[in-house]
């Protein structure tokens, strides 16, 4: 089981974190900051550095890392949530919950297409993308930030579609292609108009995934011009690397490498963004649930691979889920810096891994200890009941 819990305060807070071993900034350009100590403010990153130079006092809650790891809260890109904790995919309660012992503290829809029934009419699918929207604003699992409500476009979608549902809160597409729109020309169109009203959009990539998708190849992802390339690696099919190298090349956009894809394809991907010089448009999501089941430590085993086959630091690795995913996806999490959400993984080397750190350890493919989870300055879970033992853990102190 996991360890108790801290509770929410109803008045103003204030953490302090010291004897952090190694701060993980989130940050592609500085991945490692020099600093042993944080504070945060009523949910929001106020310093960090040294702690003989913060501000500490008044501390309402202190936790002493132990000399273990520190990063922003994960970030999962390419989620399929549908209601509450509860996935109709698999017939699971408390994925989401479970997750959040693998270290993620934020979620994004790429549409609630799992749910029985989904209305295809565009009346219905923007009432189902509004009522997501305002069920995972009101209820977050764990404490987990579910960026939910992201219809799937249909044909016969007009421009006042896409006005009125970012006028009621919706901020994101669902895949394009799930739906009855296919071709580039016609998502070109509805992406712009999404774009207009600040609605960001993902594109499926690769062969079928559910009854009614279908394919959707290199000519049409380039086309559509989505914010973020979804599953690049496929989900699960992989485009030939032929595809993935035109997609890689012929846009700027996010390049999202999923766990419920294809490997060989996830590290071609990699390796093209390497050499192109282009790291900071990897960003990582899990696609699930989905129909080889959820996967709560899905994207610490995304950075552990990429790092280990990959042939990349494991603090850059990181990075892809963290820093990268909230600068594409306009989050205020992921990265340490003041004013930024107070959502933190702490994490250790597993209890006898050959790595002599976390760092060695996710380069050797190992997955990480993680000892404890903040959101929005509140610790959510001592020990996560998920992944290997860390050898050591923080600690709340009295």
């Amino acid at each position: 089981m996991a360890e108790p819990t801290v509770s929410a305060s109803q008045g103003p807070t204030k953490l302090v974190i010291r004897n952090v071993g190694l701060l993980l900034s989130g940050a592609i350009e500085n991945p490692i900051l020099d600093a042993d100590a944080l504070v945060a403010e009523n949910g929001r990153i106020t310093a960090f550095g040294r702690l003989k130079d913060l501000d500490t006092e008044y501390a309402t809650t202190i936790i002493d890392a132990n000399g273990t790891t520190l990063a922003p809260g994960l970030i999962d890109s390419h989620v399929h949530p549908v209601a509450g904790d509860w996935t109709p995919r698999q017939n699971q309660l408390g994925w989401i919950d479970s997750t959040m012992n693998g270290g993620v503290t934020t979620m994004i829809s790429a549409g609630e297409v799992h749910m029985p029934g989904r209305p295809r009419d565009i009346v219905g699918l923007k009432a189902m993308a509004i009522t997501a929207q305002r069920t995972f604003s009101a209820f977050r699992p764990g404490g987990v930030k579910v960026h939910a409500g992201a219809p799937v476009i249909e044909p016969g979608m007009v421009e006042e579609d896409f006005r009125e549902l970012a006028a009621a809160g919706v901020k994101l597409l669902g895949e394009v292609g799930l739906g009855g729109v296919k071709d580039g020309a016609n998502a070109k169109k509805m992406v712009a108009w999404a774009r207009k009203y600040g609605i960001q959009s993902t594109i499926h990539t690769g062969g079928p995934s559910i009854p009614g998708s279908g394919l959707i190849g290199a000519d049409v992802v380039l086309e559509a011009d989505t914010d973020v390339v979804g599953h690049i690696n496929g989900g699960h099919t992989a485009l030939p690397d032929t595809e993935i190298r035109c997609i890689c090349e012929g846009c700027k956009r996010g390049l999202e490498i999923v766990h419920n894809g294809n490997e060989r394809a996830a590290l071609y991907a990699l390796r093209t963004a390497r050499e192109m010089n282009e790291l900071a448009r990897i960003i990582l999501g899990t696609d699930g649930p989905a129909g080889s089941g959820v996967q709560p430590l899905g994207i610490v085993r995304m950075v552990s691979m990429l790092s280990a086959l990959g042939d990349m630091p494991a603090e850059i690795a990181f990075c892809f889920a963290t820093g990268n995913t909230a600068r594409m996806r306009n989050l205020d999490c992921g990265l340490i810096e003041p004013g930024r959400s107070a959502d933190f993984v702490f994490m250790d080397r597993a209890q006898h891994s050959a790595g002599k750190d976390l760092l060695e350890s996710v380069r050797l493919g190992d997955i990480p200890g993680i000892g404890m989870v903040v959101i929005d300055g509140i610790v959510r879970i001592g020990r996560s009941r998920n992944t290997p033992p860390a050898t050591t853990i923080p600690e709340v102190v009295d």
